[in-house]
């Protein structure tokens, strides 16, 4: 009988691939600490069963993201696609307007397969200028609005203050760190998940 009961849960649940950087895949640890790994425990209590396929790769572009996307969605057919990109774009100082086409055809393809998109908004570090992090962080709500899409906050934001949450380079994450991010993001995605 438990056996049956968990098949049904598992065929019902539904898909949610994760398109990230370093910041999800796991950056100097082992990927079953990341936050993904712990993300589906997390959703099943808050009654949102859900499979989570972690698509991340360390040091990824919005670029890199889109190139790999159409396998990814080809291959799992998720019903939810999390985009928790343009980091890297930011470090290396790339043209706002180009992270902002990327993003826009990364939910083109989401939306084409009818998978939900879920934007998670980026900062980059003060030192890059005003005027530059300004442009930056305002292309996140920019997409959200135009392409009607949820646009949930940067987990990161949240670490700053605890800094033995954070690795020496001041950019990613511990292992300790991970249990908290992955309750905070199941309480930010739980809402827009499909069923």
């Amino acid at each position: 009988m438990l056996f049956i009961l968990l098949f049904s849960a598992q065929a019902n649940s539904a898909t949610l691939v994760i398109l990230g950087d370093s910041l999800s895949a796991g950056y100097r640890m082992p990927i079953e600490q990341s936050w993904p790994s712990l993300l589906s425990e997390q959703l099943n209590l808050l009654d949102k069963p859900t499979t989570v396929v972690n698509g991340s790769i360390s040091g990824d572009t919005t670029g890199n993201g889109l190139a790999r996307l159409p396998a990814l969605l080809a291959q799992h057919k998720p019903s939810t696609v999390l985009i928790e990109l343009g980091a890297n774009d930011g470090l290396r100082g790339f043209s706002p307007a180009g992270i902002m086409a990327n993003i826009e055809q990364m939910i083109t393809l989401i939306k084409a397969q009818n998978a939900q998109v879920i934007l998670m908004q980026i900062h980059v570090p003060p030192n890059y200028g005003k005027r530059y992090t300004q442009a930056f962080s305002s292309l996140y709500p920019e997409l959200s609005k135009k392409s009607d899409v949820p646009l949930i906050p940067f987990f990161l934001d949240h670490l700053i203050l605890k800094q033995q949450w954070l690795m020496k380079d001041g950019l990613h994450p511990t292992p300790q760190a991970q249990p908290w991010i992955a309750q905070f993001m199941a309480k930010e995605l739980a809402p827009y998940l499909k069923e």
